[in-house]
């Protein structure tokens, strides 16, 4: 099982950025995904995470109405679309899938891609 993220980079404040993890190994269908970042000397924290049907996504407050999380299921693939960056959402951005639930915390979701950079300048 594997997850492989990109899309990350150096956007200005009020940019956007779209994330992406492509998944090999499970169905996206059957499982919960989601994405984490981790701001430098902070932990990581959930960001947005959706069940396996999709009707469940749940938000971090700060990201609310800004980021979004989609998913293609023939290509296997999920998104993070960011949109109004500020410099504090910096951070590697990580997706982790083969969740039970959508859940908070990272011991809810056993695979993870390997991260990736996301700045935003003032």
């Amino acid at each position: 099982l594997q997850l492989q993220a990109s899309g990350g980079g150096l956007v200005q404040s009020g940019g956007s950025l779209r994330l992406s993890c492509v998944v090999s190994g499970f169905s996206l269908e059957i499982r919960a995904i989601g994405w984490f970042r981790q701001a430098p000397g902070k932990e990581r924290e959930r960001v947005i995470c959706q069940s396996s049907t999709g009707g469940l996504t749940k938000y971090a407050g700060s990201v609310r109405g800004r980021f979004t999380i989609s998913r293609d299921n023939a290509k296997n693939t999920f998104y993070l679309q960011m949109n109004n960056l500020q410099p504090e959402d910096t951070g590697i951005y990580y997706c982790a899938g083969h969740g039970y639930s959508c859940s908070d915390y990272e011991r809810g979701y056993p695979h993870w891609g390997q991260g990736t950079q996301v700045t935003v300048s003032s």
